[in-house]
């Protein structure tokens, strides 16, 4: 080896350059693939725990009957029904000094405002009965938002369909009557009066005191 080629040597050994001819690939022992991270699981895609959804349930339920459209037509309706009252109120009154042709119109009046705020509410509760049950089973009823009438008219119809379909029991969600007047339950006792009449053995769900178990079969 000449002194340039010895130089030479030594100016690549300590630029650290290899040796290895490019494009060829090496032997012995290679470094292993580094391993692939772990995908973050999406939101819902792991089962999720009976009280978990019941919590989940509960505030999307506080959230719907605090929605401005639900709250709106409900609203609206009490002033109606406020109307109505003042005008029986005022017929009568009037009926009494015998103004039979005033007392008429304001009974018919009455009626105008009765007519207006049965069909608000009817689109309140068909908006929060909607919500309330969007991804729900079909044997089970969310009855939270509802008046006592509307949750016993709703639940008298799922009781049926749930009997066209065969089903031993249907669930129904009343809640604990926490946010009633008064902290009392007013669907619940409504509703097992409902199931005496229809003669259907009917037990508080042991998990859960807000939910009443139907027995159809």
């Amino acid at each position: 080896m000449g002194l340039l080629d010895f130089l030479f040597s030594i100016v690549k050994a300590l630029c650290g350059e290899s040796s290895q001819p490019e494009g060829e690939k090496p032997t012995g022992a290679q470094r292993p693939p580094r391993p692939q991270e772990p995908l973050s699981p999406l939101p819902g895609a792991w089962p999720s725990t009976p009280q978990q959804d019941r919590l989940r349930y509960q505030d999307r339920n506080q959230a719907n009957q605090q929605n401005e459209h639900y709250t709106s037509l409900r609203a609206k309706a009490n002033q109606e029904g406020d109307a109505m009252a003042k005008c029986f109120q005022q017929s009568h009154d009037a009926y009494s000094r015998r103004e039979g042709a005033l007392a008429k119109e304001l009974s018919e009046k009455g009626k105008r405002h009765e007519r207006t705020m049965e069909a608000l509410n009817a689109e309140a509760s068909a908006f929060i009965f909607r919500e309330n049950n969007l991804d729900r089973e079909p044997g089970e009823l969310d009855l939270h938002g509802l008046y006592v009438k509307e949750a016993i008219t709703y639940s008298d119809k799922a009781i049926k369909e749930a009997r066209q379909r065969g089903d031993s029991q249907i669930r129904l969600i009343v809640g604990k009557g926490l946010h009633s007047n008064g902290n009392v339950a007013k669907i619940k006792p409504a509703l097992e009066d409902l199931m005496k009449q229809l003669n259907l053995p009917v037990e508080v769900d042991p998990q859960n005191a807000g939910v009443l178990i139907v027995q159809l079969a």
